[in-house]
């Protein structure tokens, strides 16, 4: 199975990455709808797209407003917008608001409730992370694989998720700041580098993926990689157009 990464980096896109966005091609599943949303069309093979929300922080969100251009080159049956309750209210009141997004979106909206569902042919649960405003990470269990995306929380290495997240083949984790920031990240609400090399060790995982990188940096390693590798020697640094096979 194949996963796109459209969008690794935080806050804003700079010159080098987007903003969070990462695509399951063969199953039509979209995670987060940063800036890096406007590739989605050219990964499209599916006749429907899931897009599974995280929260409603602007570069989580603002590519649903591409969802348009995507929808006249590649019409789709159907596309189903899945996030908590409040989080669809807050972005159809606001972002889609007819002052700022007048087409508006021809989608289904799809409130996370009661679980597991099925959503292109995976099993996927949910569940809350700490960080401002609320988020929610996502678990995704195939027959003979499985992926976590946990992005905008502050990795502990006793955080309430890691249960959630046990013995998944690829863990994709937010990573936005390196050790010297851990001040920084702590006070936002994201995560530095020992501490998801930490996540990932106690969890278990098979293989670690970090994006949401700090948009401030251009570096190839903005957070520190050997730091991380010290605790989980299985890491990659997540990149706009890597393509990973789990």
């Amino acid at each position: 199975m194949k996963l796109v990464l459209l969008g690794t980096g935080g806050y804003h896109p700079n010159e080098r990455r987007h903003t969070a966005c990462l695509m399951l091609p063969e199953e039509g599943i979209v995670l987060d709808a940063g800036t890096g949303f406007f590739r989605v069309g050219a990964y499209l093979v599916t006749s429907t797209l899931d897009v599974l929300l995280s929260h409603a922080h602007l570069d989580h969100v603002v590519g649903l407003t591409y969802l348009l251009d995507t929808l006249a080159d590649h019409p789709l049956r159907r596309v189903t917008i899945h996030a908590t309750a409040e989080k669809i209210a807050a972005i159809r009141a606001h972002l889609l608001h007819e002052q700022l997004f007048p087409a508006g979106l021809p989608c289904q909206w799809s409130p996370l409730g009661e679980m597991p569902i099925t959503v292109g042919g995976a099993t996927l649960r949910h569940f809350p992370l700490a960080h401002p405003g609320g988020s929610t990470g996502f678990r995704l269990d195939w027959p003979d694989r499985s992926l976590a995306y946990i992005t905008d929380t502050t990795a502990r290495s006793d955080a309430a998720y890691i249960q959630q997240i046990r013995g998944v083949d690829l863990l994709v984790h937010e990573c936005n700041f390196p050790d010297a920031q851990q001040e920084w990240a702590e006070r936002t609400g994201h995560s530095f580098a020992t501490a998801v090399g930490q996540v990932a060790a106690a969890a278990g995982v098979g293989r670690l993926l970090l994006v949401h990188l700090d948009a401030r940096s251009q570096s190839p390693d903005p957070i520190g990689l050997d730091q991380i590798r010290k605790w989980f020697p299985r890491t990659e640094l997540g990149e706009d157009g890597l393509m990973v096979e789990f």
